[in-house]
């Protein structure tokens, strides 16, 4: 397999993301030349004269990539060990209407799609706290069972299967987000 830089994941995984969307038949605007801190990507369901009144609807979507199994969200906002803290640290950080795009690359050939899934910052956040048997952790795993000496023995942690992307997610999304 080929070795692949971060950078080169963070394209690819952009690339994916719009593609999917727009697959999906949502208008997709996409950021070029410098980034925005807070988004990647800005998809809208189409406007239809007479139609709707969700025409037209949008989300901004920050689209992390991976080619290890996991995305490492917090780990600069971590201080004492305090791994709720950092989970409510990084989402001050992210807006109301914004979605994260989970782009995983692990095990996936070079000629297909990769694994993407779709959350609110409040359900990363959430799942961040759960991680390690409530312990907490840094980084989201799409799908990890902790060793025999972690504090979490035994436990699995895993991204939950709603948030693979699909249409269904994505109107579900577009209605708001969870509180």
């Amino acid at each position: 397999m080929i070795d692949v830089s971060s950078r080169h994941i963070g394209v690819a995984a952009e690339a994916a993301a719009a593609a999917l969307f727009a697959r999906a038949g949502f208008d997709v605007s996409v950021q070029y030349g410098a980034n925005q801190p807070e988004y990647d990507l800005i998809v809208a369901r189409p406007l239809v004269p007479g139609g709707s009144d969700r025409s037209g609807d949008i989300l901004k979507v920050s689209v992390k990539g991976s080619k290890d199994g996991a995305w490492g969200l917090t780990q600069s906002l971590i201080r004492n060990a305090d791994y709720h803290g950092a989970a409510d640290a990084w989402l001050r950080r992210h807006g109301t209407r914004t979605v994260f795009c989970l782009v995983q690359y692990k095990d996936v050939p070079v000629e297909a799609m990769p694994r993407v899934y779709l959350a609110w910052p409040t359900e990363i956040a959430a799942r961040l706290k759960q991680a390690a048997n409530g312990r907490g952790d840094t980084i989201l795993h799409e799908r990890h069972t902790w060793g025999s000496r972690a504090h979490a023995a035994g436990s699995i942690d895993e991204v939950p299967a709603a948030w693979r992307f699909s249409i269904e997610r994505i109107e579900s999304l577009l209605l708001g987000p969870e509180t």
